[in-house]
């Protein structure tokens, strides 16, 4: 299940706050069933990423990234600092994927892919 914001992009979602999405993983009770913690969405509804994703870990099974505002590049003009997050996210014990999901400014193919590329090594902590 996805948790995505409702303050900007989704009005009326209701997983929109990871206390909810946990309570409906605690609620089904299946191993089956995670959260997709997208960093993005959470730092627009409830901000607080570190502490969230350390205390409800064992509920998520995969991470998107993006930067905010805008939904943009992983970089020094948005508020979110993806090397503590990305070590955050390691400290878990987390072993599976993080996905990059922003929307790249560049007006080129490689501007874009130049964005890409150091998301990626952002990440790979």
């Amino acid at each position: 299940m996805e948790l995505l914001n409702s303050k900007v992009d989704h009005k009326d979602y209701f997983c929109d706050h990871t206390a909810w999405g946990v309570e409906l993983c605690k609620r089904l009770g299946s191993e089956n069933f995670k959260l997709l913690y997208d960093i993005y969405h959470m730092q627009v509804d409830e901000g607080n990423v570190i502490a969230n994703i350390k205390a409800n870990h064992q509920y998520i099974a995969h991470y998107h990234t993006a930067g905010v505002p805008g939904r943009h590049e992983l970089n020094d003009k948005q508020e979110l600092y993806y090397p503590a997050i990305m070590n955050a996210i390691l400290e878990t014990g987390f072993k599976g994927h993080v996905a990059q999901e922003f929307i790249p400014t560049g007006k080129t193919d490689q501007e874009r892919f130049k964005a890409l590329e150091q998301a990626v090594h952002i990440c790979d902590v």
